[in-house]
C-alpha cells in the first residue's frame, strides 16, 4: 500500500532542507574567502571569491619552501609557519592530556566520595569559570616570571609553562564529567569492589571505560581550546621559534605591511590538526558509545 504523504508535510521537509543549505554556505562561506585569499598572487584581502589566477605563492611560503619572484629573484620563507604548527599541537596534546587526569579524578571525587564543603568547592569553581583569563593576563605573567626564577623549564618562554597556565580552566570540564559519572549506578562500581578490585581499580577499569565518550568531549574541547588560544600563548611565549601558530600568525599583519595571503594560508594550516583530532576522537565516540549501550 502507497504511503501517501500530505503537501503541508512536504513543505516541511523542502523548508528543512533548504535551511540547512543555507546554513551550511553561511558556516563555509568565510572559510572559502580565506581559502581564496590564500590562492591569489599578491597579498590582497579583497577581490572575486574565485580567483582570476591560482598562485601557491602563500603555500609554499607556509610549508618552508622558496619560489622564484616575477622578477626572477628567490623569495624565501620569513617566518617558520611549520615548526609553530608543531608548537600549537604539542601544547594542545599535552594541555588535553593534563587536563583529562585532572578532571576525571577531580570530577570522580566530587561525585563519588563525602567531604566537608563539597558542594561550595563546586560553586566556587563555576564562579571562578565566570572571569575569563584575559583578566588575569598581569597575574599570570608575574606568576610564571617568578617561578622561572627557581625551575627556568616552568618559567616565561616555555611550552610547559604555557600548559599549566591552561590547565587552570579545568573547571567546566570537572562539571561535564561530574554530570556524567552520575548518571552511572554506584552499584556498578560496588560490584567490582566486592570482586576483590580496590577503589582505583573500580575507577580504572569499571568507570572509566564507560565515561568515553565523554572523555572525548572533554579532549577535544580542551584541544581545540589550547590549539586557536591567544590572550596567554601571547604573554608567556616571546622567541620565534617558540611561538604557537595563533601568536606567530599575528606576524603577518604589521605596520605598513598586511600579508593577507601568507595569513590566509597559515590559518587554513591551523585549522587541520583540529579536523585530524576531530575525526580520529569521532570514531573512539562512536565506539564507547556501541559499547556502553551492550549489555553483557
Amino acid at each position: 500500500m502507497a504511503i501517501v504523504t500530505d503537501k503541508s508535510k512536504r513543505w516541511r521537509v523542502i523548508a528543512a532542507h533548504l535551511s540547512l543549505i543555507a546554513l551550511l554556505v553561511v558556516t563555509l562561506f568565510p572559510f572559502l574567502v580565506i581559502l581564496s585569499i590564500s590562492l591569489r598572487p599578491g597579498n590582497f584581502a579583497s577581490g572575486s571569491l574565485i580567483p582570476p589566477e591560482i598562485s601557491f605563492e602563500h603555500w609554499r611560503l607556509a610549508l618552508g619552501m622558496s619560489y622564484q619572484g616575477p622578477s626572477g629573484e628567490l623569495i624565501e620563507p620569513d617566518f617558520p609557519v611549520l615548526r609553530w604548527l608543531w608548537n600549537s599541537v604539542k601544547v594542545a596534546l599535552m594541555t588535553a592530556g593534563v587536563t583529562l587526569l585532572l578532571s576525571t579524578t577531580a570530577a570522580y571525587a566530587f561525585s563519588r566520595m563525602k567531604f566537608r564543603f563539597k558542594s561550595q568547592a563546586l560553586t566556587a569553581l563555576m564562579l571562578l569559570q565566570m572571569f575569563p583569563a584575559v583578566l588575569a593576563l598581569v597575574a599570570i605573567y608575574a606568576i610564571f616570571d617568578v617561578i622561572g626564577t627557581y625551575v627556568p623549564w616552568l618559567g616565561i618562554d616555555s611550552h610547559f609553562s604555557l600548559v599549566l597556565a591552561y590547565a587552570g580552566g579545568i573547571a567546566l570540564h570537572v562539571w561535564t564529567i561530574k554530570g556524567y559519572y552520575d548518571t552511572i549506578p554506584v552499584e556498578i562500581e560496588e560490584a567490582a569492589k566486592v570482586d576483590g578490585a580496590t577503589p582505583w581499580q573500580a575507577f580504572l577499569y569499571v568507570l572509566l571505560p564507560m565515561a568515553v565518550p565523554i572523555l572525548m568531549v572533554v579532549f577535544l574541547l580542551a584541544f581545540i581550546g589550547a590549539i586557536i588560544e591567544y590572550p596567554v600563548a601571547s604573554i608567556l611565549l616571546k622567541e620565534q621559534n617558540n611561538l604557537t601558530l595563533a601568536v606567530g600568525s599575528k606576524l603577518f599583519l604589521y605596520e605598513q605591511k598586511y600579508l593577507w595571503g601568507d595569513f590566509a594560508a597559515a590559518a587554513i594550516l591551523s585549522g587541520l590538526p583540529i579536523t585530524v583530532v576531530f575525526l580520529l576522537a569521532q570514531k573512539w565516540m562512536i565506539s564507547g558509545l556501541t559499547s556502553g549501550g551492550v549489555k553483557g
